[in-house]
């Protein structure tokens, strides 16, 4: 598959998970549209329906496909800003950087949290209604919140996805 980061293993890639040509057609597919009818997805593929739809629920069975997503246009639902915030955990809160992280998760102005290798520990993705529940958002989960150490916040203007 050109221009794919996802590719055929071959011995160089240990992985338990085997797949193929057909395989990585049917997740490129999958990734552009979950809803696709399986015959759709049969005929784009050179697949059967009935053989198409197995490679699916084995690619399902293996873990490689986690789940069906909608993509929400949260502007026309009231959602203005979006920003990403840097976190650092503080030196006396490491234990607890990865049960921060999933309390953050739990947030409902959260949509996600990346735990990262190195400063910052936590990017965290909001997404709010107005720079002032932005602020009180910060003030409120973040500043007050003594495992962090500090943050840094970045307003989002656009995602090209």
């Amino acid at each position: 598959m050109p221009g794919s980061l996802w590719t055929v293993q071959g011995d160089a890639l240990p992985n338990p998970v085997r797949v193929d040509g057909t395989d990585l057609s049917i997740l490129a597919e999958l990734s552009q549209d979950a809803r696709i009818a399986n015959n759709v997805l049969a005929a784009k593929v050179g697949l059967a329906p009935s053989t198409c739809l197995g490679r699916v629920k084995a690619l399902s069975k293996a873990g490689v496909i986690t789940g069906y997503h909608a993509a929400i246009n949260e502007r026309l639902l009231g959602v203005a800003v979006n920003a990403m915030i840097s976190v650092v955990v503080s030196s006396v809160a490491r234990d607890r950087l990865l049960s921060s992280a999933h309390q953050l998760k739990e947030l409902a102005e959260v949509k996600e949290v990346f735990v990262l290798g190195g400063s910052p520990d936590l990017l965290v993705r909001v997404a709010t209604r107005s720079i002032e529940d932005l602020r009180t958002f910060v003030a409120t989960h973040l500043g007050s919140n003594r495992a962090f150490a500090s943050t840094q916040t970045v307003i989002i203007f656009e995602h090209l996805a």
